[in-house]
């Protein structure tokens, strides 16, 4: 399979799955999104391989990024981008640019934190409550991230995504200081009408 079917394929399964799951029809979707109901039919069906613009209204109007429209794998635990497959969605010929590093749904509190783990150091975290995200960017050194018993080495210039409702450590089984900028999604709590 190309990478452009498998495009198509994860597109269509994704906006089924949000289209479902925020309970829009297609015609609601389609209103919301700009789009007409047919191309989303297309789209579900893996029919057509929509612009990115398309794409953009779409997750727009699901409220969710092109990372996760786009998401190949289904449900990933753990989640490494190696630094050379950040996505650049802007630059200018004088050097400016931004890089999507790593992207998830935020439906609660989100935090940033910058953190700092000296040689031979690590911090324990105790499980979150379910649906909680954490995103991690190293930006010196390489941090040892152990997720439920499973370790993953996320070298310098490298993100992780990882669902945090699990035992996890953050560690630093290198010589030289680990650096990383880490977010925190929490869900929102739902209250009873």
């Amino acid at each position: 399979m190309s990478d452009l079917d498998l495009l198509t394929q994860s597109l269509a399964r994704n906006v089924k799955r949000w289209r479902t799951e925020r309970a829009f029809t297609l015609d609601a979707l389609a209103a919301r999104a700009g789009v007409s109901r047919g191309m989303l039919i297309q789209i579900e069906q893996a029919r057509t391989n929509p612009s990115l613009g398309t794409v953009v209204k779409i997750g727009d109007a699901l409220g969710i990024s092109i990372t996760t429209l786009l998401d190949y794998e289904q449900g990933p635990k753990v989640r490494i981008v190696p630094a050379d497959q950040a996505v650049r969605l802007w630059h200018t010929d004088a050097g400016s640019y931004n890089r999507l590093l790593a992207g998830t749904e935020a439906p609660g509190p989100l935090e940033m934190w910058d953190w700092r783990l000296m040689p031979g150091e690590s911090s324990p975290s105790d499980p979150h409550p379910t649906g909680t995200v954490e995103l991690i960017h190293v930006t010196a050194g390489e941090l040892t991230l152990t997720v439920d018993g499973a370790e993953h080495v996320v070298p310098a210039g490298a993100s992780a995504s990882f669902e945090a409702n699990t035992p996890h450590t953050y560690g630093n089984a290198g010589d030289a200081p680990v650096e990383m900028i880490m977010t925190v999604s929490v869900p929102g709590v739902h209250r009873d009408a």
